[in-house]
């Protein structure tokens, strides 16, 4: 028996291949959307996929249930509460699907979704009655668990969903033997929980030891600390979540339409229609250059969540990309279900060369000479994009926090007539934050280069919150 985990580190997303030598044959758990890998790996072993497992219906990410039924035939397996729109076979606890020497039993664990799952991998060339490993999707993470408030369906409330997450745990998953290997869904940067591992397997003792959720407690309790202090969902959550509910078209499909050269004038012509322009280049190219209008995510950082974040699914997509970067740029957004890319700026911002009205630039300030602008009669607004707690935590004296996935709805609460200068912890979430205030028209928009660990490093004085001393 073969459990290869393949780890999408932008989405902190895992997934699995469970191949037998023996009847070469494999099953693929939570697989992302481009499934070659999968494929590549299955070709190359012998082996034929014929089944792939949906724990739960993700909301992160636009799962690869679709391709891999559309590749190879894989009869796709969901939970007996899923209700897809497609054809599924449902599978409930104690159901069991046995190919060669690997067995994979069904246990049912609600808690992060009414219809989550766990699947229980026996290897059977070495016990018949004692698990190798268990596939715990979104229900128990090293670290965490799901948390029950992300997504509570219409008729399920997130009170509800905390008392089946109890049960899932302590009635099922903690019942495990302590040698099992937990495999999760989810690492360390996942926004299905606040305290993941950046380790992506451990064991069931292991985590019983270590995992703040499955120490002793009342039910009450557990349902107290599950639910606390959980991340902000991005907006983009609720609509994957019900794409991968439905029948939709495949990755491929998306590409086939959304890899389109465009010329600077029908960049322009899409734009006037209401598409969004996304660049997707480092924030020190960005903001030395760029198409007017245009926001910038880059590839390089949490690109998916972002663009998840500032984007809208109702209207189309224009890509500006280095030469060469586009259909990565263009795959990374389907991953996420963002199929509404209309195209790409052909030779990226060399085609607006001789057009030197079209391109504006953001200037950058260090935390040096921020710090001297602050003490005179020209002192600029200071908005600090990073999340409520991160600001609480430590900030700078004076600074405006408002979290980057709430800007454009609270644009308007910057002053007027003063230079803006915004920061994040580091600088990527102050590109795009910027790459937004210069969108909406706001004149001396400045970016604050290394964010707020260069202020702190430059020892420059920083304040917190009384209540956090």
């Amino acid at each position: 028996m073969i459990i290869k985990q393949y780890y999408l580190g932008c989405l902190a997303h895992a997934s699995y291949l469970v191949a037998d030598d023996k009847s070469r044959t494999a099953a693929v758990v939570d697989p992302q959307r481009d499934v070659a890998q999968y494929l590549r790996d299955a070709n190359e072993g012998g082996y034929t996929i014929t089944h792939v497992f949906l724990t739960h219906f993700h909301a992160d990410f636009l799962a690869g249930h679709i391709e891999l039924r559309d590749e190879v035939g894989a009869t796709i397996c969901l939970g007996s509460r899923a209700e897809p729109e497609f054809r599924a076979t449902a599978v409930k606890d104690g159901d069991r699907i046995e190919f060669g020497d690997v067995r994979l039993e069904i246990l049912e664990t609600p808690g992060h979704t009414p219809e989550g799952i766990s699947i229980v991998v026996y290897d059977l060339a070495k016990s018949t009655d004692t698990p190798y490993a268990v596939l715990t999707g979104d229900t128990l993470f090293i670290g965490d668990v799901g948390r029950p408030d992300l997504l509570a369906s219409v008729g399920v409330t997130a009170d509800q969903l905390a008392d089946m997450l109890y049960d899932s745990l302590t009635q099922k998953l903690m019942k495990l033997p302590d040698a099992t290997l937990v495999y999760p869904a989810h690492g360390a940067g996942s926004m299905c929980g606040k305290n993941l591992s950046k380790d992506t397997v451990s064991t069931i003792g292991e985590q019983k030891k270590f995992n703040y959720a499955l120490q002793p407690m009342s039910r009450e309790e557990f349902k107290r600390i599950v639910t606390s202090e959980q991340p902000e969902v991005p907006s983009y959550f609720l609509h994957d979540a019900v794409l991968n509910r439905q029948e939709h078209p495949t990755l491929a499909a998306s590409l086939a339409h959304a890899l389109n050269a465009l010329s600077v004038d029908d960049v322009l012509r899409l734009k006037s229609e209401g598409s969004q322009l996304l660049d997707v280049r480092d924030a020190v190219d960005f903001e030395g250059a760029h198409l007017v209008g245009s926001v910038n995510v880059g590839i390089q950082g949490k690109y998916a969540t972002w663009c998840g974040t500032v984007l809208d699914q109702a209207h189309s997509i224009v890509v500006i990309a280095e030469s060469g970067g586009e259909e990565e740029a263009v795959t990374r957004l389907g991953r996420i279900g963002f199929d509404n890319v209309a195209g790409y700026l052909k030779g990226g911002m060399d085609a607006l060369n001789d057009r030197p009205e079209l391109v504006a630039k953001i200037e950058r300030i260090t935390a040096v000479a921020l710090s001297e602008r602050m003490t005179t009669a020209e002192a600029p607004t200071v908005v600090d994009v990073r999340s409520e707690k991160e600001w609480n935590t430590k900030r700078i004296a004076g600074s405006v926090n408002i979290p980057l996935n709430h800007l454009r709805e609270r644009v308007n609460e910057i002053p007027d007539g003063h230079p803006v200068v915004v920061h994040c912890e580091g600088g990527y979430r102050s590109a795009i934050a910027a790459s937004i205030l210069a969108q909406a028209g706001r004149p001396d928009v400045f970016d604050m280069v290394g964010g707020y660990n260069a202020w702190a490093a430059s020892k420059l004085p920083v304040e917190t919150s009384p209540a956090l001393g």
